[in-house]
């Protein structure tokens, strides 16, 4: 039986970050930590020793990143929307300035991959439901999604590849 490993489509920016976040818990983080538990170690009896167990947990939390930082690039598909040539559409990666047929705000959301998403900055995934129903469309067209706050209709206004 074979596994088949899932691609993860993901942009530059963010597979540059994946790759500094390991570089910090590799370089930086892990020393510590291990520093930390020959410390607490040296203070004798583990059993009441809450220094060690914190230390130990929290080594077991950077651990687990490491490897599921590691899986993330070893799926990785990288996808520079810079490269492609916009013919309008709505793609993974791009970049869409919608306006919110509710109360006519305009919105810029940039359709990226689940481990860079992150609502505050505008970074939505692309398999949620605004991203869903953004992924295909074409500048000008409408659409509706049905999000957790309810049903929310856009209007695309542009989308760029940057």
């Amino acid at each position: 039986m074979e596994i088949k490993m899932e691609k993860e489509p993901i942009t530059v920016s963010g597979l540059n970050s994946l790759k500094s976040e390991l570089e910090n818990l590799k370089n930086v983080q892990r020393p510590k930590i291990v520093e930390a538990i020959a410390e607490a170690r040296s203070h004798g009896d583990l059993k009441e020793n809450a220094e060690y167990h914190a230390a130990k947990e929290q080594q077991a939390l950077i651990e687990s990143r490491v490897i599921a930082i590691d899986d993330l690039i070893a799926r990785a598909n990288v996808i520079d929307v810079t490269k492609i040539e916009n013919n309008g559409k709505v793609i993974f990666g791009s970049t869409v300035k919608v306006q919110d047929l509710k109360n006519s705000k305009q919105i810029s959301y940039r359709l990226v991959g689940q481990d860079e998403a992150d609502i505050k900055k505008n970074l939505i995934f692309f398999k949620s439901p605004i991203g869903k129903a953004l992924i295909g469309k074409d500048k000008g067209d409408m659409i509706s999604a049905s999000t957790p706050s309810g049903e929310r209709s856009f209007k695309i206004l542009d989308v760029q590849y940057i």
